[in-house]
């Protein structure tokens, strides 16, 4: 039996590690101090205990404050937050209020004194366990203490987060998508067929 054979190029090293979540990190102690950032480096590392992480450039104003609180808030991201969430990542909280300029909801978290994003489907209260600094980007290591959702996309049947209702979005190359169909779930491959 023949194998197939396919064509690849090699590129040199790169991210492209695609796509890839897209959110906006708040920041700030203080309502003088609260930032937003984009953010695409971003993801889970352990889930007990629940970890994830955000990396940022030394040189983005949210460096120093999430070194100085070691705290911060992941907000996902839908469609109706696209336009704020590419404007957050191009212009810098130095010269710019990005809540008053975004009418962005600034709301405190329960564990946290970063704030939240009011308008986000989901928000994540994060503590900074470690900083590994990388080369072009320092790695915020950080314990989730607590989530919070948006009641307008808990399913009222099953109580879970609805995720194609909150129209997330994500990052792929220098570009912004909106999810797709779902194919499947978790363990669907090896699920028992259920006999009519």
């Amino acid at each position: 039996m023949s194998k197939k054979t396919f064509k690849k190029q090699q590129w040199q090293a790169g991210t492209l590690l695609y796509p890839v979540p897209v959110v906006l990190v708040s920041v700030g102690a203080t309502p003088q101090e609260h930032n937003i950032v984009t953010v695409a480096w971003t993801g889970t590392i352990c889930s007990d205990p629940a970890l994830c992480y955000i990396s940022l450039r030394k040189s983005r104003h949210s460096h120093a404050i999430v070194m100085k609180n070691k705290e911060f808030v992941i907000n996902l991201t839908n469609e109706n937050l696209a336009f704020a969430t590419d404007w957050c990542g191009v212009k810098s909280g130095r010269d710019v209020n990005k809540f008053a300029a975004m009418q962005l909801t600034p709301q405190p978290a329960s564990m946290v004194q970063a704030p939240l994003i009011g308008e986000a489907p989901l928000s994540i209260e994060c503590r900074v366990q470690q900083v590994m600094e990388l080369g072009t980007h320092d790695m915020f290591i950080a314990e989730v203490l607590c989530v919070q959702a948006d009641e307008r996309f808990i399913d009222p049947v099953t109580q879970s987060f609805d995720m194609r209702k909150a129209q997330l979005i994500t990052y792929s190359h220098g570009n912004y998508y909106s999810l797709g169909e779902q194919i499947g779930k978790f363990g669907w491959t090896v699920q028992k067929r259920k006999h009519s």
